[in-house]
Order: structure tokens, then sequence, then C-alpha cells
């Protein structure tokens, strides 16, 4: 999956994110791994995101919405339960989910 973010300027970054989970019915978990830009783009404050992925059936979707970063309470804890000990733990990310898109076409 790809994850991208932008800083307050508007500059856009992208990485690649192995753990990531459903949180809830509205919402997307991310692991920190080893984030720095991604890191400091969502600590800004008002920050918004997306995850972009294949499925198997070859279609691509993409979630938006705004993003809260967790070093310590539920949903830190809930990431710490799914990812496995060999990749860095560092923080959970929490997509708030605002939009769901399946190519060009929003998913209500």
């Amino acid at each position: 999956m790809v994850f991208a973010t932008s800083n307050e300027e508007g500059e856009p970054n992208a990485v690649y994110v192995k753990c990531v989970n459903f949180y809830g019915d509205d919402a997307i978990l991310i692991a920190d791994n080893k984030f720095y830009k991604t890191r400091q783009n969502i600590l800004t404050g008002n920050a918004k995101g997306s995850l972009l992925f294949l499925c198997p059936e070859n279609k691509a979707y993409q979630i938006k919405g705004r993003l809260e970063y967790h070093t310590e309470g539920e949903a830190f804890q809930a990431m710490l339960a799914w990812t496995p000990d060999r990749f860095a733990r560092n923080a959970a990310v929490l997509l708030r989910v605002e939009a769901c898109f399946c190519g060009a076409e929003e998913i209500e």
C-alpha cells in the first residue's frame, strides 16, 4: 500500500506501508514503522492523508481522511497487538475515513 501525506506548504510525500488494519467501522490503523517526513507531516496539526492499494481483482482503491498520531492509548495498543515484533512499532496512525474511491468512482 502507498500512504500519502503533505506538509504545511502542500508538498506531497508518499511511502509504502505494510502494517495496516481496520479500526472500527470508520478508520484505518497504520503502524509507524520508520516514518520521518510522514511523521512530520502528520504532526503539523490539521493533517490529512490517503491510502492507495490494489485488490486481487486488480481494482485500485483510495481512502482519504484526517490523520491522528498515537504513541499511547487504545489505538496504539491495537496496533501493537497485530504488528509483528520484527517491525519497529513507533506509533499508530489513525486515518479517519472521509472518502473512499474505486478508481474515479466514490464509494458511499
